[in-house]
Formats: structure tokens, C-alpha cells, sequence
């Protein structure tokens, strides 16, 4: 005896082509919008490491002033130009002026590195001269007691206190 075929009604053929090409398209979406998100992430990063760099490049020509003292350092540095290898992407500018006899001097320095203006630092700071009289012996500038760094470092790392 021959059963007879079960036809599926007409409306119910197309259904799992319909369903492969919705979840075609929703994949595609999702890893378009994946996509995009990790790209401006990974724009993000970077431009953070550049201006984490950059921040740091900046406190070292404060402190160049600093230890060279306001007066001095325009004199033995230049004041505007570009950094030495790794990092000769960025650029500094170092404009020192003088807020009058006795005041400090108002210094700031400019990190630069690209052509985009949002892509800048700046760092400003009022540094006073160094006083040195010829009749003031030079300063002790070492620790009172010896510093043993390799006993701090294990005494943290294992807990012994």
C-alpha cells in the first residue's frame, strides 16, 4: 500500500530561505557594529599612549628649566624644535617669561605631534631662579640614612615586614 505524499502548504517553502537571509543580514550588522566599535577603540588607545608621551616629554622641559634655572636655560637649550630618537614625531616649544624683579617666571611648554590642533599639550608652571650666593657651601644632597632598595622591593613582594 502507497501512502500518499504530504505536500507542505505553498506558503511555508520559502520560510527557511527567508530565515537564512534574516540571520545573514543580522550577522552582518553585528560584525559590522563590532567592527566599528574596536576600530575607534584601538584610534582611542592610541591616541591616549600619544598623550600620556607627549605629558611626559613636557614634565622632562619643565624640569630641564627647572634644574637649569628660567634665566639660564634659553641660553644653553633650544626653545622650539623637535625631539631626538624615539621620539622624533613630536615637536616642543618652550616660552619662559619673566613676571617682573622678584617674581617667578612664568613657563610653558608645548608638545606637539601632528598637523591636527587637538593633538597638543601644554603645560604651564611658575618657576623661580636659583639662588646660589658664592659664599654658601654646596647643599648635602644625599639621604640621611642608606636607601636599600632590593630590601623594600622583597620586603613588599613577600609580605616580610
Amino acid at each position: 500500500m502507497r501512502h500518499p505524499r504530504h505536500r507542505r502548504p505553498a506558503a511555508r517553502r520559502g520560510l527557511a530561505l527567508i530565515d537564512a537571509i534574516i540571520g545573514g543580514v543580522m550577522l552582518g550588522i553585528g560584525l559590522s557594529v563590532i567592527l566599528t566599535v574596536s576600530g575607534r577603540s584601538l584610534a582611542r588607545q592610541t591616541d591616549g599612549e600619544k598623550r600620556v608621551v607627549a605629558s611626559w616629554l613636557a614634565d622632562e622641559l619643565l624640569s630641564m628649566v627647572l634644574v637649569e634655572g628660567p634665566d639660564q636655560y634659553s641660553r644653553t637649550n633650544n626653545t622650539s624644535g623637535r625631539f631626538g630618537a624615539p621620539f622624533d614625531e613630536y615637536g616642543y616649544d618652550v616660552d619662559i617669561d619673566s613676571l617682573g624683579r622678584g617674581a617667578p617666571y612664568r613657563v610653558m611648554a608645548t608638545v606637539t605631534w601632528s598637523e591636527h590642533p587637538a593633538d597638543v599639550i601644554q603645560v604651564e608652571s611658575l618657576i623661580a631662579l636659583r639662588v646660589v650666593r658664592p659664599e654658601d657651601p654646596e647643599p648635602i644632597r644625599e639621604p640621611f640614612e642608606p636607601v636599600d632598595r632590593e630590601e623594600r622591593y622583597f620586603e613588599d613582594e613577600f609580605g616580610d615586614s
